[in-house]
């Protein structure tokens, strides 16, 4: 059986958003930015795809992007371009690589880039952060569930530190892997800025946003015809936005990820009593539903993947975006993890669509290719 476990990496499109998506590109094809009715309305429903995101969000502004890397850049380095390139800049050592390299480019504008350090458990280091939050911190980046091991962040205590020490800095998150599964508002006083992703919703690749708290000013990174209240130029991808706007309309409320992903720890652990887990435990209030990161040691990760893969089990190493670089997942590297569980790391990530079905043949196959391959380690 098909078994697709990677959805952190992206999820599959339902079928009502390539239906919204197909009726955009066949019957509302028109340019937003037209006078003329047809373009009104595409405008319209540009603007409704605003107010769904909103309608999770608070208030505040929609800037449509091509994905939640840009939507980093964009919130970051837009910010960083209002100062005058002084002060520092802290970011979770755990930061998905669109963040990490942004606030390390801040070194070029003037800035001072410092990595707040992370727990055994993924979760950003609080005693540390409240140290190196100095008056002198122009931005803070601190993600909201970490996409490779699935810790959830301290959010709301990043905001009481950032309030008390350092108010004027801004507070972006990356909610890339958070956006519907948890809640959080953007405001003035808290989250000040926030970067999602239509694939990772079951909605289509190419599309994201990022959402700017009342007040809330940057400067464009790219230049062009002035869309987006001048923030991000070039004509909007409608059909993009149609799908991510069904897609977060029929986002469902109800879902089984986290009984689902125990009952996958479960049956891993059992038949695997070297299984090494690699975040929070699987069902502490700092893990997500849908992310359980583990090693099988001694099999290396990449072996164990291929494995799986010829049963059809899709997983993933760690983030999409690095997966191919061969190199160790930089946040298990943060955690301290041991070396023997950097190189066996596997991450399962579910959806709502993942079915009971899927686990139980996940974790049995995991089980068997475990036993068969735990024997023939080089060393």
């Amino acid at each position: 059986m098909l078994c697709y476990l990677d959805n952190s990496a992206t999820t599959q499109p339902r079928p009502d958003v390539i239906a919204a998506m197909e009726t955009a590109m066949a019957d509302g094809f028109f340019n937003p930015a037209a006078l003329y009715a047809p373009g009104l309305q595409a405008e319209q429903r540009m603007d409704a795809a605003r107010a769904a995101l909103l309608s999770h969000l608070g208030t505040g502004t929609v800037v449509f992007t091509s994905g939640g890397t840009e939507a980093n850049n964009l919130a970051l380095l837009g910010h960083l371009h209002t100062r005058r390139g002084q002060g520092r800049v802290l970011y979770s050592a755990g930061e998905h690589p669109s963040v990490l390299e942004a606030c390390r480019y801040a070194a070029h504008l003037g800035y001072e880039p410092v990595e707040i350090p992370l727990l055994s458990d993924g979760c950003v280091d609080l005693e540390a952060f409240a140290a190196l939050a100095t008056e002198a911190t122009a931005l803070i980046a601190v993600m909201q569930v970490n996409n490779e091991t699935g810790s959830i962040q301290p959010i709301d205590e990043i905001i009481r530190i950032r309030n008390l020490q350092c108010p004027e800095a801004l507070l972006h998150v990356d909610g890339v892997q958070g956006f519907l599964r948890m809640p959080l508002r953007v405001s003035a006083e808290g989250v000040n800025t926030y970067a999602l992703s239509g694939h990772k919703l079951h909605g289509p690749k190419g599309i994201g946003a990022l959402v700017l708290a009342p007040g809330v000013r940057i400067l464009p990174i790219s230049y062009g015809g002035g869309q987006e209240n001048n923030l991000r130029h070039g004509t909007p991808n409608t059909p993009g936005i149609a799908g991510l706007y069904q897609a977060v309309s029929g986002y469902p409320v109800q879902h089984d990820m986290r009984a689902l992903k125990l009952l996958l720890y479960e049956r891993l652990r059992a038949d695997i009593p070297d299984l090494v887990i690699n975040g929070p435990q699987p069902d502490s209030p700092q893990a997500c539903d849908h992310i359980l990161n583990v090693s099988f040691p001694p099999v290396l990760s990449e072996t164990m993947l291929h494995a799986l893969e010829g049963d059809q089990v899709y997983v993933g190493l760690g983030s999409a975006c690095s997966s191919r670089k061969n190199t160790i997942s930089h946040v298990l590297r943060a955690m301290g993890a041991e070396a023997k569980a950097t190189a066996c790391a596997i991450r399962f990530s579910l959806s709502p669509m993942t079915t009971k079905d899927e686990v139980l043949f996940a974790a049995e196959r995991c089980a068997q290719h475990y036993r068969t391959l735990r024997r023939f380690v080089m060393r």
